[in-house]
């Protein structure tokens, strides 16, 4: 209960998560209850019940996904690359341990091997048992675990996947190689030659710089590289970022999108690619 009670402080009555954003941004949730706390060998790993946001995952005091928006994010990192692709057969995940976006991936009878890595499998187990809302409890046979280094596996492989979602936490802690020029060079060569991959690029609002940096690793690899949004409520600044890079597809080829879902839909699915004036402006001279 130690590292518990670090991130979780009791004020009068009520538990309050209190997570760091940033030196000059808090964010507080009142909790119900914490149905699980432990401290695997990479970080350590919480689900809480909230009240306004539901239960949740929460990695090393900030928050991952709730069950009241986690399908926004793992609907748009998940069916807007498998729209663009015309035939995805082998996917594989990196990160993605509350099992949302295999979920996801799971609604497309054509793709038949999902690779799932990630680096910590107590993040898997917790979400499968206090998650349900995300990760659906997961047990779909093309579902393939890999409990290890998702960058030590993606520079072993060559031109074996259709598509690549790197659904990765911050860029801090385990996650930090995630967002390094270098790991994407190696997933550019995991991709069959008219593949393609999408990674989670931040905040508009506050971590430009992040998504400036993905995007300009991305472009320098892959013909085609294109960013889109969404809003995510749970996520600082509720503006999410998404960037594709594609050695051959750009177009949306689903003219009827009809898979079972919250928030995409065909017109999502094609309207997402609008950005904002400040975002074109941006990436102008990337």
């Amino acid at each position: 209960m130690e590292k518990t009670a670090q991130y979780i402080q009791k004020i009068g009555n009520d538990l309050w998560l209190t997570e760091d954003e940033r030196q000059n941004l808090k964010i507080s949730y009142r909790v119900k209850e914490v149905l699980f706390s432990k401290s695997s060998p990479f970080q350590h790993v919480m689900i809480l019940d909230s009240y306004d946001f539901g239960r949740m995952l929460v990695l090393d005091g900030v928050v991952q996904t709730t069950s009241i928006d986690g399908h926004i994010y793992n609907e748009m990192i998940s069916h807007v690359p498998l729209s663009i692709h015309p035939n995805p057969q082998k996917v594989l995940i990196i990160g993605g341990g509350d099992c949302g976006v295999a979920r996801e991936v799971c609604k497309y009878p054509n793709v038949k091997e999902i690779d799932m890595v990630e680096i910590d499998e107590l993040v898997v187990k917790a979400c499968k048992e206090y998650l349900p809302e995300v990760s659906g409890n997961l047990s779909d046979p093309r579902v393939n675990f890999l409990f290890i280094d998702g960058v030590k596996y993606a520079a072993e492989k060559e031109n074996e996947y259709d598509v690549i979602i790197v659904d990765s936490s911050d860029p801090v802690g385990p996650a930090e190689q995630l967002f390094s020029k270098e790991f994407y060079v190696n997933l550019h060569r995991a991709l069959k030659e008219d593949g393609l991959m999408v990674c989670q690029s931040q905040s508009p609002i506050f971590h430009l710089d992040v998504l400036k940096q993905s995007y300009s690793h991305l472009a320098s690899l892959f013909p085609i590289t294109k960013l889109y949004t969404a809003v995510v409520p749970t996520y600082p600044g509720g503006m999410w970022s998404f960037t594709i890079g594609s050695n051959k597809y750009e177009n949306i080829h689903v003219s009827n999108f009809s898979k079972e879902t919250k928030y995409v839909n065909q017109d999502i699915l094609e309207g997402c690619f609008k950005l904002p004036e400040f975002l074109q402006n941006a990436l102008i001279d990337l």
